[in-house]
């Protein structure tokens, strides 16, 4: 099978400035549930974190919430402002807790109001969503204005999460930042898979295995000490 991905330039270094953990979204602010497992001594060094973030992108909530952020996308290119609405909503709804909804928000709403600053004709696309907005439709909608390929837009989506988990386990457990390096490169292949995997599910294939989010997520809201804010 070709799995090559063509960009331009220019689409090439939208993705990049989309994926780049200096994008001013807040997304360093929250650890998804990690700050809880570190604190109750589940992850406890880089085998440990591998071994969550490995389980989260066979089976977690970030496949759900990439297949959305693919939905959007054809949604946006399509032109079906009814549809993207309906993932938003939906995305909403699926969210197990509320601090993982409030960051997803958070996140999204702030990534619009970049988009809108940035480049002002994507607002009639942001605004037909409305507000609350999610990250992943925000995502798919920035996407969609600057024709990046669907493929490397998911790609890039992986990546920034996986990228973003891996800086909270390294100031948590804490590990070292070649530890962290180390890891990130070795999920790569993982990461491509689960990509290659999430752009073929269908609508009624869409689910995830994520109580133990959903528990770290609840019991981070009433943890005594916090870095981070999920």
């Amino acid at each position: 099978m070709d799995n090559t991905i063509t960009l331009t330039d220019s689409q090439f270094l939208c993705i990049l400035q989309l994926a780049s953990p200096a994008l001013p979204v807040g997304a360093y602010s929250y650890s998804e549930g990690l700050e809880t497992l570190v604190e109750n001594g589940a992850i406890a060094n880089q085998t440990t974190l591998k071994h969550w973030l490995q389980a989260e992108l066979h089976y977690g909530a970030i496949r759900l919430e990439a297949a959305v952020m693919v939905r959007a996308y054809q949604s946006g290119n399509m032109g079906d402002m009814e549809a993207l609405c309906r993932w938003n909503m939906w995305l909403s709804a699926a969210r197990e807790t509320q601090e993982l909804r409030n960051s997803s928000w958070q996140m999204g709403r702030s990534l619009i109001q970049l988009l809108g600053k940035l480049q002002p004709q994507i607002l009639p696309l942001a605004n037909a969503v409305g507000n609350p907005c999610n990250y992943a439709i925000a995502v798919g909608i920035a996407a969609v204005h600057w024709q990046i390929n669907i493929k490397a837009a998911l790609l890039g989506y992986l990546h920034s999460w996986a990228s973003n988990l891996i800086t909270a386990g390294v100031k948590l457990i804490p590990l070292g930042q070649t530890a962290g390096q180390e890891l990130l490169l070795e999920l790569q292949p993982l990461i491509s898979a689960a990509a290659t995997e999430i752009m073929a599910l269908e609508d009624d294939e869409l689910g995830c295995c994520s109580w133990g989010l959903s528990l770290a997520s609840m019991q981070h809201e009433t943890q005594y000490t916090r870095l981070f804010r999920s």
